[in-house]
């Protein structure tokens, strides 16, 4: 009897872990080729296709946020999912879509910058993790930030 406790008990406590993986994109949906396991038809992956690569929001005052929209075409034979969106620091953030684009499509990829604490000219990077080939994209956000000047009265 307590042999058949134990397998139960390890079930239940696998079995109530939930969905915590919602709004996630599965990584077996991601080939990337160069971890792929046999042949790949690279004719046959997406391609994204970015208007563009880079965004300089100009001058801005010390502790603004800017926000931009890097927007993609799907030219590729497949869908194309990205997998992730991440920015070089926590002050950079991107927001990917969730869904496959499917091929011929328009995707777009949100990134808010918060220039909090910092000054003068800066760049800030954001690496697009998706299933082409490459299957790593550097998007870049600059612009130079302005402290505040403070004048002291007596």
């Amino acid at each position: 009897m307590k042999k058949l406790w134990i397998p139960l008990i390890a079930l239940a406590l696998f079995a109530c872990n939930g969905n915590q993986d919602e709004g996630k994109v599965d990584s077996s949906l991601i080939n990337i080729t160069e971890t792929a396991n046999g042949d790949v038809d690279k004719s046959q992956l997406p391609v994204i296709k970015f208007k563009e690569l880079e965004f300089n929001y100009g001058k801005i005052i010390q502790g603004e946020k800017v926000s931009h929209t890097f927007t993609f075409t799907n030219e590729g034979k497949s869908n194309l999912i990205i997998a992730s969106a991440k920015g070089s620091c926590g002050c950079t953030v991107a927001q990917p879509p969730k869904d496959p684009i499917p091929p011929g499509g328009t995707g777009k990829i949100d990134v808010v910058f918060d220039s909090n604490g910092k000054s003068g000219m800066v760049s800030k990077s954001i690496s697009v993790l998706s299933n082409c080939e490459p299957n790593t994209v550097i998007l870049t956000i600059a612009g130079e930030i302005v402290a505040p000047t403070t004048t002291e009265t007596k």
